[in-house]
Order: C-alpha cells, then structure tokens, then sequence
C-alpha cells in the first residue's frame, strides 16, 4: 500500500498539462446522466444553455461524475454502493478505464482530482469496519490504485477539493453492505460529519451535528468563491419532523444551518438531493426530487424563495443563479424566476448536475 510520503511525492510531481482540453469535446459547460427512452444510460455532455454536446453510453445507472479540471476526462460512477467507475474518455466518445474497488471496498458515487489532475480522490466504504477511506487513482499511471486514507468517518459520499489540495468530505454517518444493498445498517448510531482532510490523510477541522440531528445525514456539498462550504442533508428520521436540510461551513466556525418556513420545510420531505452555490457566490439553493422543490437562500441574510419544479434533482451553478435538471427531461435556469432552457424528451436526468470547470 502506498505510504503518506509516497502520496506526497505523487503531488509535488504533478506538473504535465494534458494533451487534450475541454475544447476538443465540445466545450461542455456540464455533464449530467440521464435514463434514456429505451431504458439504457448515458453521460451527456450539455452547453450553457441546456443544448446536448455529446452522449456516451454508460452500462447502468450513474450518481456523479468527477471532472478532470483540464483533460476531457470523467469519471462516472455506478450507483451507490456500486464496486466500479468509469474513465470515459469525452473527445472521443469511449471507456478509456475501468476502475474497480479493491476486495472489501465499494464505491459511495462521487469523486475529485487534485494534485493539478493527477490524483483521483474516490469515497468508499470498508465493508469489514464500517470505516471510511478515501480510495487515491494515479491517472500518469492509468488509473492505478496508488493507496488510500481515512475519512474520518462513516459513509464517506460527496468530496471537494479545495485550496492546497485540501479535501472537504461529506461523512454521510450510514453504513451500508453490498450483501444488502442500500439498506441503512446503523440509523440509532449514525453520527454524520463534515471533515476536512489535508491529502496525506490528517484531519484539520470537522463539523458534527448538534446529538438531536445525529439522524441528518450530510451528503452533498459545494463550495463558494471565498471558501464557504455548503453541505446538504438526508434527515433519516420522522418523515414529518422539518428539520433543516441546509448548512453552511468555514473552519474553525460553527456552522450555520438554514431552513424554510415550516410548510415548505416540510414540502421537501426530508430530503436534499442536490446543492449549489449561484456563480455569483451570493445564493445558495437545494433540491427535492420527493417534494418537487427548489429552495434558494441568500448567503448573507437566509432569506429564502422557494421555487415548484417537479422531479427537480440536479443543480449546478451558472452566472446570476442555477441550472437544474429533472426527471422528466427538463432543463431549467433558475434566477428570479425559473425559465425553460431545454426539454429533452424521453431523458429523465439522475441526480446530479456536474459543471466543467467548477
């Protein structure tokens, strides 16, 4: 297994630009999956405007897609709790790789480059423990396990990187086992947490919920221009109890937690599927698939404006506001108002909205 030291002297080393840029598929502003008419999968590649760019079939239902910074390069990932991902390939429209979790491992669905796009960062699961490890990809070496470091938690799902190749994850507090799908193992003693991870593996700061929200299972996060992380939530208790699905983070502060007024609070069901800030950085908004709700806050009062789409899961930044996606094919712009950018009939958009470059 590759050693903390080993690790560091892959990240001084990262220096070759790629051959290939974004340009050369299409300049995509987003990725997204999406089930097709037939029931197949893809990854789409889509302008600005909601517009498909490419499409590339993928072998089953994905969750996110980590994208290269600079390389026309995703990684798609299978369904949580899935044991593989792929390196697709996007200039040419192909699986360049397949990576497969390593024996006592599966995948949580999300992941991130650092070292200037030489490392992947993958969140995992150690089936035996319960542990959470963070899986690192050499992509100079095609893709080749290269060891792997603590979450700090349990149930690693979503990760970002930040400034100094910091990481930022979501410890979701479930435990899961392939032997029984998505089934929660350990709901009366999750303890979800935002931990922040140098890339050798130390914990720097985390955040950990007050004990009569240990049920609100962090899982999305997104990260505004100045460094604030939002991270939102899955509450896994009484399906009436509306509780906040919204936090914001900055280390070594208390976070700040966000919720509508009590109806519309309860009209997302405690559930948020997805987070993002606008590209302004000024609004921070979440989705519900179940509640068919967008809620947009303003980062420096809270204020909120609730939005009615339904279905609507995938969010991604875009300049002024947001752009969603949703089940039944739409593609929405999300400002002042909401307004049509694209329908695309016969897609239903999975979860997540990935934008290039973010």
């Amino acid at each position: 297994m590759t050693t903390r030291r080993t690790f560091l002297a892959t990240l001084l080393a990262a220096s070759t630009a790629p051959a290939l840029s974004w340009a050369d598929a299409g300049n995509p502003a987003y990725l997204g999956a999406a089930r097709d008419r037939d029931g197949g999968h893809a990854l789409y590649g889509l302008d600005a405007a909601g517009a498909r760019i490419f499409r590339i079939p993928l072998p089953a239902r994905g969750h996110a897609a980590a994208a290269h910074p600079d390389a026309p390069e995703a990684v798609a990932f299978a369904r949580r709790p899935g044991t593989f991902a792929l390196v697709i390939d996007c200039a040419r429209g192909r699986v360049a790789h397949r990576l497969e979790a390593p024996a006592g491992r599966h995948f949580y669905g999300h992941g991130a480059f650092v070292a200037a796009g030489d490392v992947l960062c993958t969140t995992e699961n150690e089936i035996d423990t319960g542990e959470g490890r963070i899986g690192l990809w050499s992509r100079r070496e095609g893709y080749a396990r290269i060891g792997e470091i603590r979450s700090h938690g349990i149930g690693p799902h979503d990760i970002l990187r930040m400034d100094g190749d910091v990481l930022a994850v979501a410890n979701g507090g479930i435990r899961t086992h392939p032997d029984t799908g998505r089934e929660k193992l350990n709901i009366d003693t999750m303890r979800p947490s935002l931990a922040w991870i140098t890339p050798d593996g130390d914990l720097l700061d985390a955040v950990v919920l007050a004990p009569d929200l240990h049920r609100n299972s962090i899982r999305h996060l997104a990260q505004a221009p100045d460094g604030t992380v939002a991270f939102a939530m899955q509450w896994q208790g009484e399906p009436g109890d509306a509780v906040p699905l919204l936090g914001l983070a900055r280390r070594g502060h208390e976070p700040v937690l966000l919720a509508a007024e009590l109806g519309e609070q309860m009209a997302m069901q405690g559930y948020a599927g997805s987070v993002a800030f606008s590209g302004d950085g000024r609004s921070v908004a979440i989705t519900s698939p179940r509640g068919g709700r967008l809620h947009r806050f303003d980062v420096a009062t809270g204020a909120v404006t609730p939005y009615r789409r339904g279905d609507v899961c995938g969010l991604a930044p875009a300049p002024g506001g947001f752009t969603a996606t949703d089940g039944l094919g739409g593609i929405v712009a999300v400002g002042r108002d909401v307004a049509p950018l694209a329908a695309h009939d016969g897609l239903s958009w999975d979860n997540h909205l990935v934008a290039i470059g973010a």
